[in-house]
């Protein structure tokens, strides 16, 4: 991989919107600030990654089902988990720019003097506390009876679903309810591209244990959460765990340990897993009068599970493969010649195209093959999106390719119309061999690891 410092966050931003990643929400009407809009590129990549954390923590493991819970929900579910009275920030205003800043932004330097923005002094008004809910209503009438909130967080749908889910599919502790779905946050400065925003998707899974055995299950959590980046190919020189401190720990964590990515703005959370003890359950019951306990047989007593929370977010996680895979190298192009070669390194399993049908050329006798060999793909890679590109000339179509993240170029040359067989181009290592027609779908699905 290449040197972290290389990549800013610039060149991944000028890539996202060029290739078709991301693009700025609204940005014929100016922009919409925190939120953003996933191309036909990226929305391939943010799939790929959800349906890999899906497929390892969910269909992988016995001990693990699904849910999607609705966005709306009521809203006293929100007092009882906290963010009513908890969930809030710190916020202050430029009186000169008017330009808002929460009080533990990186570019306040932990000092409220000097206005980044206008350079104005003493400017600043008295911190304020600033609700991150997004508030709306339901109903024809907007009154503070048919108010509701945008879900801030998955996880408390996970939560009151909890009796629904045993008695429907009779788990036995532990087991785990896991959901990836939209949440929203009012932040004040978010910033850093995709990294905070104000819409945004998460990946959670929420973990009953038998109380005493929390703290071991927590530890296996965090161990999981961090090899699987490595394992999807994240350089794990740039991950790291970081145990929060005492003093910054939720309200309901008995502890939490952050997995860190290396980002060109330095060291950020990347996910979250956290033991919030039998916090949520109780709350809920408490505040619903319903019973959110589980049935221990061999107790014979109703106990109330621990929980442990690892919580990932997709955008996230995008971003960073983005940024881990993304590297420029020198390379030969021609007699004594090298050129920049932008490239994304990409796990197979993540790139968005899986593989492209390149012509050597727009050549009429070309173009009929060309056309077997996508169709063929197309059939035989279902679950795979597969290009055909025959627009300039065969060297800038691999470039493109390469800086898409796409691990194989299938070339159909007059060679084929002879043989039957096409030439196979390695991303990475860009070595080349030829494999038959007959045979290509097998190879790349081996290759493909499907």
């Amino acid at each position: 991989m290449a040197d972290v410092t290389s990549v800013t966050m610039d060149k991944i931003v000028s890539l996202a919107k060029r290739r078709g990643f991301v693009f700025q929400s609204s940005e014929i009407y100016g922009g919409q600030g925190g939120a953003w809009d996933y191309g036909p590129l990226g929305v391939e990549l943010k799939n790929n990654i959800k349906r890999a954390w899906w497929r390892t923590n969910v269909l992988e493991r016995a001990d693990m089902v699904g849910l999607d819970a609705a966005i709306l929900m009521h809203p006293r579910a929100w007092e009882a988990s906290g963010h009513v009275g908890h969930f809030t920030d710190p916020m202050v205003d430029c009186r000169e720019c008017k330009r808002r800043y929460r009080t533990d932004d990186p570019s306040l330097d932990g000092k409220l003097e000097v206005c980044p923005d206008c350079g104005a002094r003493g400017s600043f008004t008295e911190p304020r506390q600033f609700n991150l809910m997004f508030k709306t209503f339901v109903g024809p009438v907007e009154e503070d009876a048919a108010q509701v909130y945008l879900r801030p967080e998955t996880a408390q749908g996970i939560f009151v679903n909890f009796s629904n889910v045993v008695t429907a599919m009779r788990r036995k502790l532990p087991f785990g309810i896991a959901q990836v779905g939209k949440a929203f946050r009012n932040e004040i400065t978010p910033g850093n591209f995709t990294f905070r925003s104000r819409e945004f998707e998460q990946m959670e899974i929420e973990f009953f244990v038998k109380p005493g055995t929390d703290e071991e299950w927590h530890r296996r959590w965090i161990e999981d959460r961090l090899r699987w980046y490595a394992d999807l190919g994240m350089d794990p020189a740039r991950l790291k765990l970081r145990p929060h401190d005492q003093d910054e720990l939720s309200h309901y964590s008995k502890g939490t340990t952050d997995v860190e990515y290396l980002f060109p703005m330095g060291w950020s959370e990347l996910e979250g897993v956290a033991n919030r003890t039998d916090f949520d359950l109780k709350q809920h019951s408490e505040f619903s009068g319903g019973k959110l306990t589980y049935f221990d047989e061999e107790s014979g007593e109703h106990i109330v599970p621990y929980v442990i929370e690892p919580s990932a977010g997709a955008d996230r996680a995008t971003l960073a493969f983005l940024i881990d895979s993304y590297q420029e190298e020198e390379v030969p192009a021609g007699a004594d010649k090298r050129e920049l070669r932008t490239v994304l390194k990409l796990h197979p399993e993540l790139a968005p195209v899986k593989a492209a049908v390149l012509p050597l050329s727009r050549n009429e006798k070309l173009l009929p093959t060309g056309q077997e060999v996508y169709t063929l793909l197309r059939a035989g890679l279902r679950d795979c999106l597969v290009q055909y590109d025959d627009a300039q000339s065969i060297g800038r179509r691999y470039r493109r390719q390469d800086e898409i993240g796409t691990p194989y170029c299938v070339t159909v040359d007059f060679e084929t119309l002879e043989d039957r067989a096409v030439t196979v181009r390695d991303r990475d290592s860009m070595t080349q061999e030829r494999v038959p027609i007959a045979e290509l779908t097998a190879a790349l699905r081996e290759k493909l690891g499907r």
